[in-house]
C-alpha cells in the first residue's frame, strides 16, 4: 500500500465506512433490477415496468388510508419521481428525460397528461433536462406515471439519493467541435445504473454529465461525476471528473482520470467502483447537507481518492460482468442522421420580416457539423410549456427535424436536423406557439428555479423575479455584443437549483428582517462562468437586496459595466479585475430596507404575491 492510499485509509478509519455496503451487484438479465428489453428508439432510454405503476397506486392508496406511515412511504414515492411540495396534499412529478431527448410522440403525451392530471396547465424543462409538472393530487399521480410510461417516458429515481437524469451537450451528435458523440454511451450508463442496487440507497443524491467537446456544454465541474471525451491513438475515452457540486458548499469537481476507455466499457466499471466507495460513507449520512461526494474529496484529496478507486478495481465484483459486453447490450444507439428531413418543395422566403427573421438566425440558431443542417435553441421563457406548445413542438419537430430534440440545462428545447432552407419556415411556426423569442443563452435567457412557487425549501419567489428582470431587460434593449453575453441566474435558496453560483449575475433567495416584519431579498453572486470549457463561481456580495429592487440593481450593474470596462473586456473578467466593491457601491441606497408603511408596502410583498411576506420554508425530500 502506498502512502497516499495509507493515508486516505487513516482517515477512513476514524470514520464510519460500512465495508460491506456496495458489495451487492446487478441483477440477472431479465430481472427487475436488470431488464432485458433496451429499446433503440429515440426517448426511450429507460425500461418501463407496467409493476412499478401497480406497486405505486398500491402503496400510494395504503398511505393515503393510513394504512403506511411517511417513513417507508417518502422514500418509496421518490424513487418513482414523486415528490412533496410546500402546499399540502399535491406531488411534483420529475420526469427524466436522459440526455435531455425526448421524441415528438413523447410531446404529445406530455401535453395529454397536463390536460388531465396537472392543475397548473404547462410543464417545466429544469436546468437538469428534466421535465417537472406541479400540484398533482398523490391519487393522480400513479395514473400520471402510468400514460407518461406509455410513450416511454420514466420518472424511476427521478428523485430521492439515486443517480438522478443524466445529462449531456444537446448538441452532442451534431456539434462541429465534437470528438466523437458521447450519446450512445450515456445512454448505457442510464441504463446501467437504474435499479442498480448499489445506487438505491446512496448517501444522498448523484449527478452525471456527458460533453461532447472541451468547450463542455454540459458542464462537467459542478456534477459528482463527469465525462470530458478524449482520443488517444484513435482510441476514445473520456477524463473522468468527481467531486463537483452547488448548493451551500460549492465545489469543482477533481480529475481523477486523464484517460479512461469508452467502448471496452471501462468507464462503467470506474463509475460503479467510484459509487461503491461513496454509498459506504455511512458517516456522509449524518448530516444530509453535507453528504455529498464532494465532502469526501475535500477530506482526503483527489490523489487519495484516485487510490481508493484503483483498489477498489481490484475487487472481486469486477469479475461478475464483461463490461465490454454490457455496453454492446446496453448503448443506445439512434441513427438521426436517417430520419433527416428532406428538401422542402416550396420552403417560404423573408419578407418586410426579414430583420426579425435574421435577428433570430444570429441569436438562435447554431450550424451543425452536418453541412446543410442547424441546431436551433427554442427560448422557453421561465422554462415553461402549455400544453398547446408541446403539441405545437411535436408536430414541429415531425416536419423539420426528422423526429427529435433535446431539453438543455438552460431550461429551453434544442431542435436538430433543420435543414437551412427551412429555417424561415420553422421561426413563422415558432411565432404561431410564441415561441420565437430571441436571446437564447444570452442575457434576455433568463434561468431560475420554481423557488416558492412549490418548492418545501423555497425561500423566494424566484420566477417572479426571473419575470420582473425579463420584463426590465425588454425595457433596456440590450444591443451591445459584449453585454448581451452576460447570463442571469437564480435561485430561491441557497441550494443553487437555478445554478445561481455560475451565473455571470447570479442571486439566491434570503429574507431581511425590518423591526417586526420579514421582507423578501437576494444575495447577489457576480463574474460565474460556464464557457467554453471555463468553469468558474462567482463571487458572493456582501449585500443583501430587497427582491423587489433586484431589477433596478441588475440594470445599474450593466451600466457600471459598459460605462468602465476595458476595452472587449467581458463582464466576468471586469468583474475579477475591480473587484465586487463598485457593485456594491453602486446599489448601496438600493440596499437600505424601508420602514414599513403604505409608501413601502410593496417592498414587503414578494414578486408575483398579493400577502405580506414570510418566510416558511420546510423540509426538503432530496435526502431522504
Amino acid at each position: 500500500m502506498d502512502v497516499v492510499t495509507e493515508g486516505a485509509e487513516a482517515i477512513l478509519a476514524g470514520l464510519e465506512v460500512d465495508g460491506q455496503k456496495g458489495r451487492e451487484s446487478k441483477g440477472p438479465i431479465g430481472s427487475r433490477e436488470n431488464p432485458e428489453a433496451y429499446e433503440n428508439v429515440p426517448g426511450h432510454v429507460i425500461p418501463i415496468l407496467a409493476d412499478e405503476f401497480d406497486d405505486f397506486g398500491t402503496q400510494s392508496g395504503q398511505f393515503l388510508a393510513g394504512e403506511q406511515g411517511e417513513e417507508t412511504f417518502i422514500p418509496f414515492r421518490l424513487k418513482q419521481g414523486v415528490y412533496g411540495q410546500r402546499q399540502p396534499d399535491v406531488q411534483m412529478v420529475r420526469v427524466k428525460l436522459p440526455f435531455g431527448g425526448v421524441s415528438p410522440a413523447q410531446m404529445e403525451a406530455f401535453a395529454a397528461g397536463i390536460e388531465r392530471w396537472v392543475p397548473l396547465n404547462k410543464g417545466h424543462i429544469t436546468t437538469r433536462q428534466n421535465i417537472q409538472v406541479h400540484h398533482v393530487p398523490l391519487a393522480d399521480a400513479a395514473e400520471l406515471i402510468r400514460e407518461l410510461g406509455d410513450a416511454g417516458l420514466s420518472s424511476r429515481e427521478g428523485c430521492g439519493n439515486t443517480v438522478r437524469n443524466v445529462t449531456a451537450d444537446p448538441l452532442a451528435g451534431v456539434a462541429a467541435d465534437e470528438l466523437f458523440d458521447p450519446t450512445p454511451y450515456a445512454g448505457a450508463y442510464v441504463r446501467f445504473f437504474v435499479r442498480h442496487p448499489v445506487t438505491q440507497a446512496m448517501p444522498r443524491k448523484w449527478k452525471t454529465a456527458f460533453s461532447a467537446s472541451a468547450a463542455d456544454r454540459a458542464i462537467v465541474p459542478i456534477h459528482d461525476i463527469g465525462f470530458l471525451p478524449v482520443v488517444r491513438d484513435g482510441e476514445r475515452g473520456f477524463e473522468v471528473w468527481v467531486g463537483g457540486g452547488t448548493a451551500i458548499m460549492p465545489r469543482l469537481a477533481h480529475q481523477i482520470y486523464d484517460f479512461v476507455g469508452v467502448d471496452d466499457g471501462e468507464y462503467l466499471k470506474v463509475t460503479e467502483a467510484v459509487v461503491r466507495i461513496f454509498d459506504r460513507q455511512d458517516w456522509l449520512r449524518k448530516n444530509r447537507a453535507r453528504a455529498r461526494i464532494k465532502v469526501l474529496l475535500e477530506k482526503i484529496g483527489p490523489d487519495a481518492f484516485r487510490a481508493l478507486v484503483d483498489e477498489e478495481l481490484e475487487g472481486d465484483w469486477t469479475e461478475e460482468r464483461d463490461y465490454a459486453a454490457e455496453l454492446a447490450r446496453l448503448r443506445f444507439d439512434d441513427e438521426e442522421e436517417a430520419r433527416a428531413p428532406g428538401r422542402p418543395d416550396s420552403p417560404g422566403e423573408p419578407g418586410e420580416d426579414r430583420p426579425a427573421f435574421e435577428t433570430f438566425l444570429a441569436r438562435n440558431v447554431e450550424a451543425q457539423r452536418q453541412a446543410g443542417f442547424n441546431a436551433v435553441n427554442v427560448r422557453v421563457v421561465r422554462g415553461d410549456l402549455t400544453p398547446d406548445q408541446f403539441r405545437g413542438l411535436a408536430a414541429i419537430m415531425r416536419e423539420f427535424c426528422g423526429g427529435n430534440a433535446r431539453t438543455s440545462v438552460e431550461q429551453n428545447l434544442v431542435l436538430r436536423w433543420v435543414r437551412d432552407e427551412s429555417l424561415y419556415d420553422l421561426w413563422r411556426r415558432l411565432a404561431d406557439l410564441d415561441l420565437a423569442a430571441t436571446g437564447a443563452l444570452e442575457i434576455d435567457d433568463v434561468v431560475s428555479c420554481p423557488g416558492t412557487d412549490s418548492c418545501k425549501m423555497g425561500i423566494t419567489a424566484s420566477m417572479g423575479l426571473n419575470e420582473a428582470i425579463s420584463e426590465r431587460l425588454a425595457a433596456m434593449d440590450v444591443t451591445d455584443p459584449l453585454t448581451r453575453r452576460v447570463q442571469i441566474k437564480m435561485s430561491g435558496c441557497p441550494n443553487g437549483c437555478g445554478q445561481h453560483h455560475i451565473g455571470t449575475i447570479g442571486f439566491y433567495g434570503a429574507s431581511l428582517k425590518v423591526g417586526g416584519r420579514q421582507m423578501p431579498a437576494y444575495i447577489p453572486h457576480l463574474g460565474g462562468r460556464a464557457v467554453d470549457g471555463q468553469v468558474a463561481f462567482g463571487k458572493r456580495m456582501k449585500t443583501r437586496l430587497p427582491a423587489k429592487r433586484v431589477p433596478e440593481a441588475v440594470e445599474r450593474w450593466l451600466r457600471l459595466y459598459e460605462a468602465q470596462r476595458d476595452g472587449e473586456e467581458g463582464f466576468e473578467d471586469f468583474a475579477d479585475r475591480v473587484g465586487n466593491e463598485p457593485f456594491e457601491a453602486a446599489v448601496t441606497d438600493l440596499t437600505l430596507p424601508a420602514e414599513f408603511s403604505l409608501e413601502t408596502m410593496q417592498d414587503f410583498i414578494d414578486w408575483n404575491r398579493s400577502s405580506p411576506y414570510k418566510v416558511e420554508r420546510g423540509e426538503g425530500e432530496c435526502a431522504l
